[in-house]
């Protein structure tokens, strides 16, 4: 399990930037297919950290190759809800408007790309490095629209600079999306079909596709950090209580405490939850109105 967290923050969006592709409760979810998921390779050989599921093929083969951290969901209850939220996430994706067009069949390998909608009619390639520059700014969002195919050479890399995060980097594969051996890929794939991940890929993001399979070979997975909490107001009105808003990522454990003094020894828990929406408020009646100071931080865990 991971926490991360803050007690004080701020907030600066850009007012052109575009919003993140909005996943539900498929953000907890490293892996999530329609057809079945297939871990091939040696035992515990696939290190994966985040949920995995598939529904309405709930077979899961070769998971004794896996050391998961994370829940396996199969096909239970929650795979289905994610599995709609997928639907939903991927009609989101596909229907942005593209500020980049794109010729047919285009090589992103060697590549700067600032922040924006990415959009091919056929495909994606990547060979060699692709380099995302966010220039400075934290919630840099890019969407990459490839109407049939996503294909990464072996060896080759999705790298983030200037303050990208793979959380914010999104692409939408028309068909199905294949990663090349010993690739390293950042950011959340949402396929029609399947997602091939070949010997050693690495990713830090999402593997959902929505019909078809996930066949993962010796790979490390792990789901991008998500954004920390910010408080974006604290605040008394009247009665023996104080308000705290916060701007969380849905669907992660949140966690508020508070502490009268900030010694370690006197942080107290005061509530938990997990969020459906990015803005979540809490009232605090042990904040009574003879309390006169009191600080607050937040953690999410993955």
């Amino acid at each position: 399990m991971v926490s991360i967290g803050v007690m004080v923050s701020s907030v600066t969006v850009s007012a052109t930037n575009a919003p993140p592709v909005q996943l539900g409760s498929t953000a907890h979810f490293l892996v999530l297919a329609g057809a079945g998921i297939t871990f091939t390779g040696p035992t515990n050989s696939t290190l994966l950290t985040g949920d995995i599921g598939t529904f309405p093929t709930t077979t899961i083969t070769g998971l004794g190759n896996v050391i998961l951290d994370g829940v396996n969901h199969a096909g239970d209850s929650v795979t289905q809800t994610a599995k709609t939220d997928l639907v939903t996430a991927y009609i989101d994706a596909v229907g942005r408007s593209a500020t980049v067009t794109y010729p047919a069949a285009s090589e992103l390998g060697g590549l700067t790309l600032i922040p924006g909608v990415h959009r091919n009619s056929t495909s994606f390639a990547i060979t060699g490095t692709l380099t995302l520059d966010a220039q400075g700014n934290p919630d840099a969002v890019w969407i990459f629209q490839a109407g049939s195919t996503l294909i990464t050479a072996a060896a080759s890399m999705v790298s983030l600079t200037n303050g990208a995060q793979a959380r914010n980097v999104f692409w939408q594969v028309g068909s199905s999306a294949t990663l090349g051996t010993y690739s390293v890929f950042r950011g959340t794939i949402l396929a029609e079909t399947s997602i091939t991940m070949t010997t050693g890929a690495m990713i830090e993001g999402r593997t959902l596709a929505k019909n078809g399979t996930v066949t993962f070979d010796q790979q490390i997975g792990a789901l991008p950090m998500p954004e920390a909490p910010r408080f974006t107001a604290i605040y008394r009105e009247i009665g023996d209580s104080m308000t705290v808003v916060l701007r969380t990522t849905p669907y992660f454990l949140l966690t508020l405490e508070a502490c009268p003094d900030l010694l370690l020894t006197n942080w107290t828990t005061i509530a938990t939850d997990t969020p459906t929406e990015s803005t979540w408020t809490n009232t605090d009646f042990t904040a009574t109105s003879a309390v006169t100071q009191r600080f607050y931080r937040a953690t999410l865990t993955l």
